[in-house]
C-alpha cells in the first residue's frame, strides 16, 4: 500500500503522516516513510538546491530537478519497498509538481503529467490525503519561520497552487481525499483512519 500526503506549507501533512506511521507500526505493519524531494542522497542534494534562496532557478529547470529527485526516490526506495510488501507513506509525491509547478508556476500541465508518468514507473498512490487550508491560515501557522525559496513566492502563487490541488481532487475523487485541515489534528487523523483502516492488507 502506498499513501501520500499533500497540501500547501503549514497544512499539517507531516504531522498526519507521522501519526499514521505510528498507528500502523503499533498494530503490526512494516512501514516506510519518505519525503519529496528527498529520502535518497542525490534527492536530498537536489532538495537543498531547490529550496535554497541563493539560487535563481528557471521554471523548467525546477520541474526537471523535482522529477529527477522523484525518479531516484521511486527507483531506489519506493518501488523496492512496495515489492517487499511494506506500507509506504510519502510527504508529497507527483501531485505537488502539478499543483506547484503546473498551476503555481503556470507551466504546461500536460508536459508535467508526461514527466510524472516517466518517473513514477506506474506507481500510483492508493490514497492521497489533501489537507486543504486557506493561504491566510498557512501564513499564520508559519509566522516567525524562515521561508525557503518556494515558500517566499507569495500570495497569488499560493492561491493558484490551492486551486490546482482542488482541481486534482475533483478529477480523482477515488484516490484524492480532500480534508478540511483547519480542524484539530485529532479530528483530521480520525477521518484519515476511517478511510485507511478498511483498505489495509492482512498483516
Amino acid at each position: 500500500m502506498f499513501i501520500t500526503f499533500e497540501g500547501i506549507d503549514g497544512c499539517g501533512k507531516t504531522t498526519q503522516l507521522n501519526l499514521l506511521h505510528k498507528y500502523l507500526k503499533d498494530i503490526g505493519y512494516n512501514v516506510l516513510t519518505t519525503r519529496e524531494p528527498g529520502s535518497t542522497p542525490l534527492a536530498e542534494k537536489l532538495r537543498n538546491v531547490l529550496l535554497n534562496m541563493e539560487y535563481n532557478i528557471s521554471s523548467v529547470s525546477e520541474i526537471l530537478m523535482f522529477e529527477a529527485a522523484r525518479a531516484e526516490l521511486v527507483d531506489s526506495v519506493i518501488h523496492p519497498a512496495i515489492c517487499r510488501k511494506q506500507i509506504v507513506l510519502s510527504d508529497r509525491f507527483y501531485d505537488s509538481t502539478i499543483a506547484y509547478q503546473g498551476f503555481g508556476r503556470q507551466q504546461n500541465i500536460d508536459d508535467i503529467k508526461l514527466l510524472n508518468k516517466i518517473t513514477i514507473r506506474e506507481i500510483i498512490p492508493n490514497f492521497t490525503f489533501l489537507l486543504d487550508i486557506p493561504y491566510s491560515v498557512s501564513l499564520e501557522r508559519r509566522f516567525g519561520s524562515i521561508d525557503d525559496r518556494i515558500e517566499s513566492t507569495g500570495n497569488a502563487f499560493y492561491e493558484r497552487v490551492i486551486a490546482g490541488y482542488r482541481s486534482i481532487a475533483e478529477e480523482e475523487p477515488d484516490r484524492v481525499k480532500m480534508i478540511d485541515a483547519t480542524q484539530s489534528k485529532e479530528d483530521i487523523f480520525h477521518q484519515i483512519i476511517q478511510i485507511v483502516k478498511p483498505a489495509l492488507p492482512p498483516i
